[in-house]
């Protein structure tokens, strides 16, 4: 993890490893509530689910997100894929709910504002992964330059 990434990687995970232990003690109506915004926006995937277990589905899912992220052995690839696909899934929701935005189905209603802020998730995720990305890269042509002058027969 690179110093860098720490206040990111740090604020995020904790926020987001909090919001997840919070529900893992989520009761029926908190659940109903949780299970009804995810099935109305991702049918596909959760109208068929049972609300408790759709509940404690995305606990352990915030759990896990913010552990990779406040874990230093986690990659930036790794953590800011999580964090972006997290992110994302929040701004579907807001996106695809007509109560959380305008008439231009963009900016937030007041109802909206509170899931609009997600959209910061996204960012912090892609920069951590393209911070990844580049660490990746930068090192691969590292080790390349290494292997070349080893493989050279002029720098013998």
């Amino acid at each position: 993890m690179s110093l860098t990434q720490v206040p990111l990687r740090l604020a995020t995970g904790a926020f987001i490893l909090n919001s997840g232990i919070s529900k893992l003690s989520a009761d029926e109506g908190t659940a109903q509530f949780l299970h009804g915004a995810a099935a109305s926006t991702y049918p596909a995937l959760f109208k068929d689910m049972e609300a408790t277990k759709f509940a404690r589905l995305l606990a352990v899912s915030e759990i896990g997100v913010g552990a990779a992220l406040l874990a230093p052995m986690v990659p930036a690839t790794v953590a800011g894929a999580a964090l972006t696909g997290f992110g994302a899934s929040l701004v579907g929701m807001y996106l695809k709910t007509p109560s959380m935005t305008l008439d231009d189905g963009i900016r937030p209603s007041q109802e909206g504002t509170a899931v609009a802020k997600d959209v910061w998730l996204v960012g912090a995720g892609l920069t951590l992964l393209t911070q990844g990305i580049a660490s990746a890269a930068k090192s691969g042509v590292k080790s390349s330059k290494r292997a070349l002058r080893k493989a050279s027969p002029l720098t013998h």
